[in-house]
């Protein structure tokens, strides 16, 4: 990538993309490990519908680490496999995932490729498909990542892509009335809530949050005075709180009732503490939005200390094993079964394929 600035993502996306001479385009992170059939279902995909681009379905795999990458798995479940699917039914503009990503190259061309000084360059590029009349579906076809396991890392993270969702709003909200016309009321409703609400809820949550533990510790008023707007904004509030719990948490719950990792599902309780969390992750990314706009925290991979997916191919490497073996006692193994099972029955190959 050339040496200047900005030295982002989409900068480098940019700089590839004249080089594509593919009909489609397909954009993984490094650390990605997408199922083998994602590039056929993506296929099927197009040739099914008028589809500009295909999003594939991001699952952590770390999840056993620590308790955020329980929370984290928790929210993609909600968010992949819930949430984005029901954008895309209902044709709303889809905010991207940032990998797993498969474009039309000449669509991909037309609408400008990545602005190169936004920080959740994803985001920004679903909107814009939609502001040019493209669709975008999710397929059912998974990616499985590494979510940062500890604090630091994390709220690294989540700064960027809180401070991507503001410039994104900012960017578009230019001229609303042309964004309206783009994407129609609902759509431009949906960008609305998710792009700038989503930004808002978490930067003024711990300041209400904070104002009500006060007023319930001191038996004082949240809010001075008692007619009737008074009442009204105090009981929004305190339902839109307990609202936005719990549809994080059902969402949550659905997603990973569909992923089978149920029993991870109690991490839910922490919602409010994620919530702040997010709220701190917000706070921070205004504040470089204005010091620093386009600075790129890079979140380190390569850490994980568990898999899921290294687990259950261990657990099927050792039941064909046994399997393989119960067919040569009985005298039924082919000779090419038999070759097989030698490679497998290998026992210092099995903790080498589970690392």
């Amino acid at each position: 990538m050339p040496p200047s600035g900005p030295r982002t993502k989409p900068k480098a996306l940019n700089v590839a993309l004249p080089f594509a001479r593919g009909s489609f385009t397909v954009v993984y992170d490094a650390e990605d490990r997408p199922e083998a059939n994602q590039l056929r279902r993506a296929i099927q995909a197009f040739g099914a519908g008028n589809l500009a681009c295909v999003q594939a379905r991001l699952c952590v795999d770390n999840t056993a680490d620590s308790l955020l990458a329980r929370l984290y798995t928790a929210e993609y479940a909600g968010q992949f496999d819930v949430f984005l699917p029901g954008i895309a039914a209902l044709h709303l503009p889809l905010p991207l995932g940032g990998s797993s990503n498969h474009f039309r190259t000449d669509i991909l061309r037309e609408v400008g490729g990545w602005d190169a000084y936004n920080v959740t360059e994803d985001a920004d590029l679903g909107l814009r498909l939609a502001r040019f009349g493209y669709r975008t579906g999710v397929i059912a076809s998974t990616t499985y990542e590494e979510a940062p396991a500890n604090l630091g890392p994390w709220l690294r993270q989540r700064t960027r892509w809180f401070k991507g969702w503001m410039q994104t709003w900012l960017v578009h909200m230019r001229q609303p009335r042309r964004l309206a016309a783009d994407l129609g009321p609902l759509g431009f409703v949906s960008f609305q809530l998710i792009a700038g609400g989503n930004a808002l809820a978490a930067l003024v949550h711990p300041l209400f949050l904070g104002s009500l533990i006060y007023s319930v510790a001191s038996g004082a008023p949240m809010w001075r005075g008692d007619s009737l707007a008074v009442v009204v904004l105090a009981t929004l509030y305190g339902t839109s709180v307990v609202i936005g719990y719990l549809t994080s948490a059902l969402l949550g719950w659905l997603g990973l009732m569909r992923r089978g990792l149920l029993s991870t599902a109690w991490v839910l309780l922490l919602t409010p503490l994620h919530w702040l969390l997010l709220s701190l992750a917000a706070w921070r990314a205004l504040y470089q939005l204005i010091v620093a706009p386009y600075a790129w925290e890079k979140t380190e991979h390569g850490l994980a200390k568990s898999s899921r997916l290294n687990a259950a191919m261990t657990r099927s490497l050792l039941e064909l094993e046994r399997h393989l073996t119960d067919l040569e006692r009985s005298g039924s193994l082919p000779a090419i079964a038999r070759r097989t099972r030698d490679i497998f029955s290998n026992r210092q190959r099995l903790p080498r394929a589970a690392a």
